[in-house]
């Protein structure tokens, strides 16, 4: 019997600013999991590019990836939920992104791919180093992305680019979503930015889970801190934001949770999931 549904962000929410899952925060998702709760890791990433650590966790089941492009049972392979964009619109939003100081990539199939001239560009573009080791470790090269996608013909997961400047990421952002029909636009890393389409979004896919259950709204809890979290921290029925999260996130929240630094997460599941 389910209990509920515990959805956690990953980069700067269970994960602590190294990257990694703290023995207070692992040891509250598995209590958690003894008293009844689905947890739920509900990332940017796709399946194989998440953590070994969150994929070693012997008691998940379910993920939501992609920003909510897809909710999976990952023992089964079964998908739950799911919201492509098409790929005729991402090769548009590539062939609008040529003429600006980004380097882009997509993902497809729950894999990532990306121009080989642009992966070159990595280094310098990019300056985190989280950023880059998982863009080189994460994409495979293709001769040039927009060709790639014309011939298979497959739909896209999400179309993502990182900017040199990011001074200049608001009013991109601003102009691809009055310029593209049915995307969502945010980010999650200091100079990315992902496009979704529309109910390929966190909340949504959170719900379809939940329904998926035999829940309801009301026995959903979910952990955020980036824009991307936003529609689920709105959407849950607790919604909770890192004390290190973006403002808007932390003004849908219902409680702000001490940073991924401190425990946050162990904190949220101590005071609103255990002994329920």
């Amino acid at each position: 019997m389910h209990k509920g549904i515990i959805a956690l962000d990953l980069d700067g929410t269970l994960l602590n600013s190294q990257k990694e899952l703290s023995e207070r925060n692992l040891q509250a998702l598995q209590k958690a999991h003894d008293e009844g709760w689905e947890i739920v890791p509900t990332t940017g990433r796709f399946y194989n590019g998440m953590p070994q650590v969150i994929r070693d966790l012997p008691f998940v089941r379910y993920a939501i990836t992609i920003n909510g492009a897809i909710a999976e049972d990952v023992t089964t392979g079964e998908v739950i939920y799911e919201a492509k964009l098409p790929w005729q619109q991402a090769v548009d939003i590539m062939k609008w992104l040529d003429d600006k100081d980004v380097i882009y990539d997509c993902y497809m199939n729950s894999h990532g791919w990306m121009t080989a001239s642009q992966k070159e560009m990595i280094d310098d573009l990019v300056e985190s180093v989280h950023s880059r080791k998982m863009l080189h470790d994460l994409r495979n090269p293709v001769d040039e992305l927009k060709a790639f996608l014309t011939e298979g013909q497959k739909d896209v997961q999400k179309v993502q680019f990182f900017v040199r400047d990011v001074s200049e990421r608001p009013q991109m952002m601003e102009v691809l979503e009055e310029t593209f029909e049915g995307i969502t636009v945010s980010c999650g890393l200091p100079q990315n930015v992902e496009i979704n389409q529309t109910k390929a979004n966190k909340g949504e896919a959170l719900l379809a889970l939940a329904d998926h259950l035999g829940l309801d709204r009301a026995q959903t809890v979910a952990f955020g801190d980036g824009l991307n979290d936003l529609p689920m921290v709105r959407d849950a029925g607790i919604g909770i934001a890192m004390e290190n999260g973006a403002e808007e996130t932390k003004a849908a929240a219902d409680w702000i949770a001490p940073s991924c630094d401190e425990g946050g997460v162990a904190a949220g599941i101590e005071k609103f999931c255990l002994g329920r």
